[in-house]
């Protein structure tokens, strides 16, 4: 009468062994998820620094209209907005730079997808100087002598004989990235460029050190002020104004973007519909920013 039982107990060891398994899979499938489920009600928006005013101004006008919709903007950086996106932890990156092939890479491993992406807006990557500061414009070759730290002094430029003083991004910023490809050609960064946290930052910088430069958005251009920029020594200078960024004659003429795991449908659908709409555009350029038509 034993044996039966010994059977008896055996099964039910192995059927709770099975059922453990299934639940340990179901935990780790639900914590898989939980990043995308958090996000369930409300779109998440996050990434550049650059763009998270033109984001906020976006999702408070769109809730404005849609007082059911509920959006949250932060920023961080172009670089952690894809990050955020790569995790599952936004709906939508701000980038103020495309998506490298690497992230592309990981978005693909994860979700068998490269993304999607959709510009939103353009902008002028501005070279702010504080506004005592003689130089009206500059060249790409000398934006790259000072960020590489091969010139040093406003004197070598045709200004004042003092030093400069360098300001840049954290290198998680889609500027910073942005810059160091298309001004620097990859170059390093000079070691005595101060990093700071944020757009506003360097312009706050720059406002009050007179002997400063630095870069970011043309938006951000309050109290400073702005070079025109050559593309080399035979072209002419070119300020980041609308007409010149549109047709891409000012040399750090770039395009903002959103980036999403898949096509955008639903309330994320809704929204980046409603900011490519005449109404959306017109946040962009009351930000400071120019709208992509």
């Amino acid at each position: 009468m034993q044996k039966p039982q010994a059977q008896s107990t055996g099964i039910q060891r192995r059927s709770i062994g099975i059922l453990g398994g299934i639940a340990q899979g179901l935990a780790v499938a639900i914590a898989l998820l939980a990043p995308l489920a958090a996000t369930a009600g409300e779109i998440t928006v996050k990434g550049s620094d650059t763009m998270v005013i033109l984001g906020q101004r976006w999702a408070e006008e769109y809730m404005r209209v849609h007082p059911s919709a509920t959006i949250q903007v932060t920023g961080g950086g172009s670089g952690t907005g894809i990050s955020a996106l790569i995790n599952g932890t936004t709906d939508v990156c701000q980038a103020s730079r495309p998506m490298s092939a690497a992230e592309k890479e990981k978005l693909r491993d994860r979700y068998a997808t490269v993304g999607v992406e959709i510009p939103v807006a353009r902008d002028g990557l501005s070279v702010y100087v504080n506004a005592s500061n003689p130089l009206g414009e500059i060249t790409m070759d000398q934006l790259k002598l000072i960020f590489t730290g091969k010139v040093t002094n406003w004197k070598e430029l045709g200004g004042p004989d003092a030093k400069i003083v360098v300001y840049s991004r954290e290198n998680s910023s889609g500027t910073y990235v942005f810059f160091k490809e298309h001004v620097l050609k990859n170059a390093d960064y000079t070691v005595r460029a101060q990093s700071m946290p944020g757009t506003a930052a360097v312009v706050n910088a720059v406002a009050k050190e007179k002997f400063g430069i630095g870069y970011g958005g043309a938006a951000y251009a309050k109290g400073i002020k702005l070079l025109k920029v050559k593309k080399d020594s035979d072209s002419a200078a070119m300020p980041p104004d609308e007409a010149h960024v549109k047709d891409g004659s000012y040399p750090l003429s770039r395009p903002l973007f959103f980036y999403l795991r898949n096509k955008p449908v639903g309330d994320v659908g809704a929204f980046v519909d409603w900011v490519l709409s005449a109404s959306g555009q017109a946040i962009v350029t009351k930000v400071g920013y120019y709208p992509l038509k």
